[in-house]
């Protein structure tokens, strides 16, 4: 077990801000098991490496022996974090979020330990309150106090409308942490507004309040805007091995150590050790963000499959072959071909427009011959048992259907 000086310097490592640090300290000073809290709304199936950051930080304090809430917000979820919003978020349904949630579940656990994880779900304590529980609660906050958010002065003097309901999302999720008695709540820097209300309604409870732990957004494989799909930036949890590895290997070496901090499980020294290294030019940078890549891979899919992913990308990087495990796919093959359509049906482009583009861009190879701008057609037995290619990670091998 680590002195509480030596948890509180693995905790800091990656950390954007602790309000207050000096409560944490005191805390871990007092050797027993904290109630770590992370709240989050299942809004979106599909989760990428800029979710797993808190997940990541999670799963340190559990190392160092205490107890996370993961808190499911099926009811929080209702009403929409207005948190970085311009606009106000478009309502989901029940089913919607109960599909998310348990999609949400299973791959957090690829970084969580199910031994020490309590799963909850916050429509167990908000869907019963009446009318009169929300007027009691809604008291502890002033109006003044809820504009002091970011998003919400933008959008006051933008003249962009602020629904009530939004107003009440950070009550919602503030009362979460008194419910669980949150000793510690983690979240992106985005979120210190919730955090910080969560601090003060335990206060109003007479509670010791919890200690609020920011860490900051990821930046994606561009190195600028945060990871997001809708930037096409990100590294999903659910990606190919191949295609992880791939994706890790492309980010800028400038954002190499955030990666390190934020996505592996690895200790604080040894992490400024590897820094170092770098530094003092004993480590090169392409064998540092190759452990990165692997040890990434390995979180997610385990050690075998991140030394293939490490093969694969060396066939198609470094001697430009065609990796052999490329996914087959039977497709009618009797007639011509709308390569964009087929783009699009293989999931190798988002649309018919943005395979259109990728061809017009030259990133669309068949058995390694990149297809002119404006080449959209092609006969079906033209590609019998080809490869297709778009960019530089993405194969499938395309076989006529049978029957």
């Amino acid at each position: 077990m680590l002195s509480p000086e030596d948890q509180l310097r693995q905790i800091r490592s990656g950390v954007a801000e602790i309000v207050p640090e000096r409560v944490l300290a005191s805390k871990l000073a007092s050797g027993r098991s904290l109630t770590v809290k992370l709240g989050v709304d299942p809004t979106a199936p599909d989760l990428h490496l800029g979710h797993a950051v808190p997940l990541r930080k999670l799963r340190q304090f559990q190392d160092l022996g205490h107890t996370v809430v993961l808190i499911i917000g099926d009811f929080t979820a209702l009403i929409g974090d207005p948190s970085g919003r311009n606009t106000i978020r478009p309502p989901l349904t029940e089913a919607q979020i109960e599909e998310n949630a348990a999609t949400y579940i299973e791959q957090a656990f690829k970084v969580l330990d199910p031994s020490s994880t309590q799963v909850r779900r916050n429509s167990e304590w908000l869907a019963p309150l009446n009318f009169a529980d929300i007027l009691r609660l809604s008291s502890m906050f002033t109006v003044a106090r809820l504009l002091e958010r970011d998003d919400f002065q933008k959008r006051f003097r933008e003249g962009v409308g602020i629904s009530l309901h939004e107003m009440l999302y950070p009550l919602a999720q503030a009362y979460d942490s008194v419910v669980i008695k949150a000793d510690v709540e983690i979240g992106g820097t985005d979120q210190l507004f919730n955090l910080l209300a969560g601090r003060e309604l335990m206060e109003r409870h007479g509670m010791e309040p919890q200690v609020c732990l920011t860490l900051p957004l990821l930046e994606g494989t561009d190195g600028s805007q945060k990871m997001s799909k809708a930037y096409g930036n990100y590294i999903g949890l659910t990606d190919e091995p191949a295609e992880m590895f791939g994706k890790v290997m492309s980010i800028p070496d400038e954002i190499m150590f955030k990666y390190y901090r934020a996505c592996l499980a690895l200790p604080a020294e040894d992490v400024e050790s590897i820094e170092k290294g770098l530094a003092a030019g004993v480590l090169h940078p392409n064998t540092v963000k190759r452990q990165l890549a692997k040890g990434v891979v390995a979180i997610y899919h385990g050690d075998d499959a991140a030394i293939g992913a490490e093969e694969s990308f060396d066939l198609v990087f470094r001697r430009h072959e065609i990796p052999q495990d490329v996914p087959i796919v039977e497709v009618d093959l009797a007639q011509e071909i709308h390569v964009p359509a087929l783009l699009d049906l293989l999931g190798m482009a988002t649309s018919r427009g943005e395979g259109r583009r990728l061809i017009d861009q030259g990133g669309v190879k068949i058995n390694g011959v990149t297809l002119s701008p404006t080449s959209y057609n092609i006969e079906g037995s033209a590609i019998e048992g080809g490869v297709i290619q778009v960019g530089k990670r993405k194969f499938v091998r395309v076989v006529s259907k049978q029957g």
